[in-house]
């Protein structure tokens, strides 16, 4: 189970990919000329039915023929409706990334601006470099926070629709009704994009919004990595804010361990390698629909998605009560000031030694109040 995982429900759980199914499935019944009303009506699939086609889709398709009188999923094959079915999990899960990415930044904006001036320690390949401020850090995490805002908001924009048939020609609709016109409607119906021809194996709308994902967490997890280093009992420069019941020890009455910080930073060594596994699938859709490729996909994107949602939720509420000890910044920048200074040549005022730090925070500002 995946700690946090609650924070995503409702979005790519198995109920949610069966209603974005029938979802799939009432506005191709609408492009077919089908009325179909079906209320809160969801179908409990037999997990040995879907095992048996190698899907989810023709156990929901027998289901629904039961159920509505009419054309329903003609012209449609079962690739169609589960990859479309995916691009609307998917729009759920980017509004709900988006939102706490803003909760992130606008915590990160208020960081950089109270922390501007507040000197530290830079830091490179661990050990002593010359002085920063905490506001110039937190305004190097929203500039990679906003980066991923942007680029989630065009994978958003540019979801696609599915919509090919057996093989990928449209060859059953073109029988009844003009199947580009038909494969825009159904775009419309859902409000999705109609991307102008099918990509059964052609994966790219797959891989985009995965390594959009991947962006995610790879951002999130450098903010929560910093965190646990400067939260460090040594060093004790940050800390998460104290929430009661979070962070014990099963064995030490003492710790207050930075569970989020811990957690998002998993989240950020696990993504990376579910998104190498979309491009895996991607390479190899062979022929006019893959043979396992596409399989192997959904459960790498369902947990891609997951994982984005709960990382950024987590971040959220870690950013909006991080503790920052400015006086304990201060007083170690200036217990070093040797060493921070030597580049210049000596000195004993870490704050003399800053260069363009004040205006690289308000060049992040200013990008994030434009926004």
């Amino acid at each position: 189970m995946l700690p946090g995982s609650y924070r995503a429900a409702g979005l790519v759980e198995d109920a949610a990919l069966v209603r974005a199914m029938l979802d799939v499935e009432v506005a191709w019944a609408r492009v077919l000329g089908t009325p179909v009303s079906l209320g809160s009506w969801v179908p409990d699939l037999d997990p040995r039915e879907i095992e048996a086609a190698g899907n989810p889709v023709l156990p929901l398709v027998s289901a629904l023929r039961q159920k509505v009188s009419g054309a329903v999923h003609t012209g449609l094959t079962s690739q169609d409706v589960l990859d479309t079915a995916l691009m609307l999990l998917a729009r759920g899960v980017l509004r709900q990334v988006s939102a706490d990415l803003g909760r992130v930044g606008s915590a990160l904006a208020r960081l950089a601006d109270e922390h501007r001036s507040s000197v530290m320690a830079g830091r490179t390949l661990t050990q002593f470099a010359v002085p920063i401020t905490f506001g110039l850090k937190a305004a190097r995490w929203l500039a990679g926070v906003q980066d991923c805002l942007e680029e989630l908001d065009v994978v958003a924009r540019g979801l696609p629709v599915q919509c090919g048939g057996a093989v990928g020609t449209l060859s059953r609709v073109a029988s009844a009704a003009d199947p580009v016109e038909a494969a825009s409607s159904f775009a419309g119906y859902l409000g999705l994009v109609w991307p102008g021809l099918p990509w059964h194996t052609y994966r790219a709308p797959v891989t985009r919004l995965g390594d959009a994902l991947v962006r995610v967490c790879d951002v999130l997890g450098v903010l929560a990595a910093d965190v646990l280093t400067l939260g460090r009992p040594e060093i004790g420069e940050v800390s998460e804010g104290a929430v009661a019941g979070r962070g014990g020890s099963s064995t030490m009455p003492h710790k207050r361990n930075p569970v989020l910080s811990v957690l998002v930073n998993s989240a950020a060594l696990q993504a990376p390698q579910l998104g190498a596994q979309l491009h895996l699938c991607s390479s190899r859709a062979v022929d006019e629909r893959p043979d396992g490729a596409w399989h192997a996909e959904w459960p790498a994107l369902r947990s891609l998605m997951e994982l984005a949602v709960v990382v950024a939720s987590q971040a959220a509420e870690l950013v909006e009560g991080l503790e920052v000890y400015a006086d304990v910044m201060a007083r170690r920048a200036s217990e070093a000031a040797g060493d921070l200074l030597a580049e210049q040549g000596g000195g004993s005022d870490p704050a003399s030694y800053l260069g363009a730090a004040e205006s690289f925070v308000d060049v992040v500002l200013k990008r994030w109040e434009s926004r």
